[in-house]
């Protein structure tokens, strides 16, 4: 048997880096809607890296999570070598190779798939990809070993506008980290590992990038930050978020995801931040957004002002779970973004 690797996009075009910036110097950034101001979330603070330690635990079939500093990290394993799905930060780079190599030995790093384009996620795509090499598909043989050094990123394209915008702001993420190949339109695949691999693009959720990962031999989806375990999801505005899209991705996920006996177990769901869960989990999670959205909603139907809402407490209940009082993504910072994007959508703005 040959390698099994192989990519196809349904229909749907694989822009190299290169190509994509001609494009984007041309008319595809010009074709893109301007961004409305964003709520003044600032990126979260980085820990004492020193102090931080990689975690690794097995998820279910040939998947890993690793968990340190930042987005989790999904990692995928075989008898071709190893996946991520994101990268946290550039100064998690060496301990999440050191991790990786305690998991798969020498098998050589091939492919970081990102999420969607913020530092926690994708900015140890380079201390973490240098140590990886290029897959040559079909026919093709190497004859220049330089030429296979570091591993492919891949992004939705929606990624690289996002990067593109926020050069020579706080945001900025340098241009070693941004990823190598980018997918169009709504899905692309991969066939690596003797396993099938699903990027699902969700539009303007946690960001307008936002990609799912879904392993289908493993049973296993990387949901990045549309699901955040550990708190309120975080609407980046400024990237194209919005809270209907949010739900939508949530709803997504649920769909995918088949549950074992009594509704626990079955396809194991790794969420941005926080614990590993199943379909049961996101579905609470599901329900607890819609249903804070839709208590903000009755509110600004009856005409009440932002403060109103605030003393209303419309995540009461859900707060001692969820809430957070401090940080660069409060829960007051959730409410007025979700009051100010239904507002507009009920003044005749996008709803999404």
């Amino acid at each position: 048997m040959g390698n099994s690797f192989s990519q196809r996009t349904g229909g749907k075009a694989l822009l190299a880096a290169a190509v994509l910036g001609v494009l984007v110097a041309g008319s595809s950034l010009a074709a893109q809607p301007p961004r409305r101001a964003a709520p003044a979330a600032q990126p979260p603070a980085q820990p004492d890296f020193s102090a931080v330690q990689v975690r690794s635990k097995h998820v279910k079939g040939n998947i890993w999570v690793l968990q340190g500093a930042g987005g989790n990290v999904t990692v995928q394993i075989g008898d071709e070598g190893v996946l991520l799905v994101d990268t946290q930060y550039a100064q998690m780079g060496e301990k999440i190779i050191a991790e990786v190599r305690k998991l798969a030995g020498n098998k050589p790093l091939r492919f970081i798939l990102n999420t969607h384009a913020h530092e926690d996620h994708i900015g140890g795509n380079y201390a973490v990809g240098k140590y990886g090499s290029k897959v040559f598909g079909g026919n093709e043989r190497n004859d220049n070993p330089e030429g296979m050094k570091g591993a492919t990123m891949i992004a939705h394209e929606n990624v690289q506008f996002n990067l593109l915008r926020a050069e020579g702001t706080p945001q900025e993420t340098a241009k070693a980290n941004w990823p190598t190949e980018y997918y169009t339109g709504e899905k692309y695949e991969i066939y690596f590992n003797g396993e099938g691999i699903e990027l699902l693009h969700q539009p303007t959720a946690h960001t307008d990038a936002d990609t799912f990962v879904f392993f289908r031999s493993s049973d296993v989806v990387s949901a990045g930050d549309i699901w955040n375990a550990n708190g309120y999801p975080f609407i980046d505005v400024a990237r194209g978020g919005h809270i209907n899209g949010i739900i939508a991705g949530l709803n997504k996920l649920v769909d995918i995801a088949i549950p074992d006996i009594n509704e626990e177990g079955g396809t194991m769901i790794i969420p941005g931040h926080g614990r590993v869960g199943d379909e049961s989990d996101v579905f609470d999670y599901r329900d607890m957004i819609t249903i804070i959205r839709n208590r903000i909603q009755s509110m600004v139907a009856k005409g009440m002002t932002i403060e109103q809402v605030k003393a209303a407490r419309p995540t009461l209940d859900y707060d001692g779970r969820y809430g957070s009082t401090t940080g660069f993504w409060t829960t007051d910072m959730f409410i007025e973004t979700v009051y100010k994007q239904l507002k507009e959508a009920a003044n005749g703005g996008g709803g999404r």
